[in-house]
């Protein structure tokens, strides 16, 4: 078991199973039970202050935050200290992002024309599960190329910087200036504590919680405070010990470390057993083939692969970037429609897109995320299999 959990394909194993659960559950007489559970009310408050919301919302504008926490935490030392600190692995990624991006929402948008209520819809195929993705890779063993994970893991990074943005941008309710107002206030309190050079982890937690819930109640989407926080976490610096000694250490290297596991084991899991549960009692073709659940599933699937790979393509073809060693063009094709797997962040935007129209899209965002999701996850695999080499080469390496 403690080899299972090593395994960094172990979170993707376990947030697969989470999804099948609530699928299986959802399409049982336990459907209602299911359903009750989500909904169950909620609340704490202090005084005449409160925040009362379904269990649902909890998990996803509370423990998502965690998720976020932790993107932004892996994306900054990336950045500063990691794979995408060297300008030249910076590149090909960030475009195959891009391109991941643009044609997916592209190809929602092109599906959904007629239809101006479904069209708050078009980000929910932009995006790309880490997490899923490597857990498909993780069973080709030793054979998938260290830097085809690397470039798939960056490529992530940017799909989820993107994601971020996007929920920032379009994704915001009505705004409350107070509650922005205090969000300032702790950003300019993270900047002092930043600044003084504060390597104590507890003073950044206590204010990054007062900014959660100050964007909670301002309309801009809580799970950001995740990530504004991260950008102010030290990746470096000293502290004195109670032996007066000093000593190096790193609150953001330290933070990711103890997070990983419960973003993976339990943060991830719970949020797609909360979300999955799509009910199929009854569904006809007419609802299948419905605008909203075809654009996603065509947006994951054909969008996505295109996207990626017709513009990493013509980033190498005119010589800004080249392919990472060990892969050719096949398997870059592979990742790319690997990518279409888009689970956990495709339900987390799906979750806030319909919110203002008013429309109950419920349904077909679930089914068009899981069909696209799956098609591209499956066909990803059988691509990798069929053209990766049957054994490891020098680029490979069983302990990635």
């Amino acid at each position: 078991m403690t080899e299972f959990l090593k395994k960094e394909s172990a979170g993707g194993i376990i947030l697969m199973a989470a999804a099948l659960l609530a699928i299986v559950l959802a399409n049982s007489p336990a459907y209602g039970m299911y359903q009750g559970f989500l909904q169950l009310p909620v609340a704490v408050q202090i005084g005449s202050f409160s925040i009362a919301k379904p269990l649902l919302l909890w998990i996803n504008d509370g423990l998502m935050a965690v998720f976020f926490f932790l993107v932004g935490l892996e994306l900054k030392r990336e950045l500063l200290a990691g794979e995408l600190a060297d300008p030249r692995n910076v590149l090909l990624p960030a475009v195959g992002a891009v391109g991941g991006m643009a044609a997916p929402a592209l190809v929602y948008l092109w599906i959904n024309q007629g239809d101006p209520s479904a069209q708050s819809g078009w980000a929910i195929p932009a995006a790309t599960d880490i997490a899923f993705a490597l857990g498909i890779l993780s069973l080709l063993g030793s054979r998938v190329p260290v830097a085809l994970k690397v470039f798939l893991t960056s490529l992530a990074i940017f799909d989820d910087l993107g994601a971020i943005v996007i929920i920032a941008l379009f994704y915001t309710s009505k705004l409350s200036m107070l509650a922005l107002v205090v969000a300032a206030i702790c950003i300019a309190l993270l900047t002092l504590l930043n600044k003084k050079g504060v390597m104590t982890k507890s003073p950044y937690m206590l204010v990054g919680l007062i900014m959660w819930v100050a964007l909670l109640k301002s309309g801009v989407h809580a799970t950001l405070a995740g990530v504004i926080l991260a950008l102010f976490i030290p990746i470096k610096g000293q502290m004195v010990n109670d032996e007066g000694i000093r000593r190096d250490v790193s609150p953001l290297r330290e933070l990711e470390h103890d997070l990983h596991h419960v973003v993976a084991f339990f943060v991830l899991p719970v949020f797609a057993f909360a979300n999955a549960g799509l009910n199929l009692t009854g569904v006809t073709i007419e609802q299948a083939l419905h605008g909203v659940p075809l654009g996603i599933a065509a947006g994951l699937f054909v969008g996505k692969q295109v996207g990626i790979f017709a513009l990493c393509a013509l980033t190498i073809k005119l010589g800004l970037a080249r392919l990472p060693n060990g892969m050719d063009w096949r398997s870059l094709y592979a990742t790319a429609v690997l990518c279409g797997v888009g689970f956990t962040m495709s339900l987390f935007i799906g979750s806030l897109a319909f919110e203002q129209t008013g429309v109950d899209r419920l349904f077909d965002e679930r089914l068009g995320i899981i069909a696209g999701s799956l098609v591209s996850g499956v066909m990803g695999y059988l691509l990798l299999k069929w053209w990766l080499p049957k054994q490891p080469t020098e680029h490979s390496s069983s302990s990635h």
